[in-house]
């Protein structure tokens, strides 16, 4: 019959056999946008006109002036402006509202 190749006790064999091996957790970090369901849905956001195209390419959510985080599948003309994006917009340009910046949901 075979012999063991190290039998217990022998130089090289483990101390403690149920302790030879061990387990660790492997964390992994996940960022996702959520969509923010509210009264924003039935407004027009501000938003550049590149982050929108990049949105459609990518399938990444935006983030329009007001805080509000979307995928924009939706016509903007069909909905009134965010009044929370408006103004911010009139005070970053100097108050003409409706020029310049793509607007949608």
């Amino acid at each position: 019959m075979t012999e063991p190749l190290n039998p217990p006790g022998a130089p090289g064999a483990p101390a403690h056999p149920g302790t030879q091996g061990s387990t660790s957790t492997i964390e992994r970090t996940e960022t996702r946008h959520r969509e923010q369901p509210g009264d924003n849905e039935r407004y027009a956001h501000y938003v550049p006109k590149e982050k929108i195209l990049a949105s459609a390419m990518s399938g990444e959510p935006v983030v329009a002036l007001c805080g509000k985080i979307w995928l924009p599948q939706r016509d903007p003309s069909r909905f009134p402006i965010c009044p929370a994006c408006k103004e911010i917009y009139q005070s970053m340009h100097g108050g003409s509202g409706d020029s310049g910046s793509g607007s949608d949901e």
